[in-house]
């Protein structure tokens, strides 16, 4: 449990083996619609970063599972998003990178969070909801970073994704890998594993190899 704004934030924490472990912090899709931190793709992306060595913490946003607190359309689960990095980071105070990844409206959160805390370097976004949220705050970018997206999302429309890749990737000195699951729903049924490889290609091809698989 985590002291948050509207009280406490249930949390799932693993700790990096390796001192000074990088640490990476996961959204999970609205609360409204079923979402909540054991989400298929959110435990995905955490584990894909465990297995890199990473202390991984995944957390409900406020009114979901344990933890308090009702909905708050984005502004307070922006505060329990921001609460979560600075709980992780205390207890990381050394971590050498910072990384944020979100699924749905947990990748609207996690792109806010960015624009906020200019030590996280790099972000993974899972269908971002681009057509029905507004991402007009990325206005420049931070960060590179991977953006997956089903071609099948039956909630947002492929297009709307790859204008806000256009407007991203034409930012100075931002790069912008994106990726399109053939097949996939809004939230990868039966398409969890392809998300995984794509994650762990992106993060070898980012990371480098010296930090592939040293949490077994």
């Amino acid at each position: 449990m985590i002291n948050g704004p509207a009280g406490r934030i249930e949390g799932r924490y693993v700790h990096g083996k390796q001192p000074n472990a990088p640490v990476a912090l996961f959204l999970h899709p609205h609360p409204h619609h079923g979402g909540t931190m054991n989400n298929k793709v959110v435990y995905t992306l955490f584990h894909a970063f465990g297995r890199r060595g990473f202390s991984t913490l995944r957390f409900n946003f406020r009114g979901v599972g344990r933890s308090q607190g009702t909905y708050d359309r984005g502004e307070g689960e922006l505060s329990d998003a921001a609460s979560a990095l600075d709980w992780l980071q205390t207890f990381n105070p050394n971590a050498s990178s910072c990384w944020i990844a979100g699924h749905s409206f947990g990748a609207w959160i996690g792109m806010q969070l960015l624009m906020r805390r200019p030590e996280i370097d790099g972000f993974i976004s899972v269908s971002p909801p681009a057509n029905s949220f507004d991402f007009s705050f990325l206005a420049p970018c931070p960060s590179s970073g991977l953006i997956v997206h089903g071609n099948k999302d039956e909630l947002v429309p492929e297009n709307s994704v790859q204008k806000l890749v256009n407007k991203l990737s034409h930012q100075r000195d931002i790069r912008i890998d994106y990726r399109i699951v053939d097949g996939a729903t809004h939230f990868f049924s039966n398409h969890v594993e392809t998300l995984d490889k794509h994650v762990d290609t992106y993060l070898d091809n980012t990371l480098g190899s010296r930090m592939a698989a040293v949490a077994e």
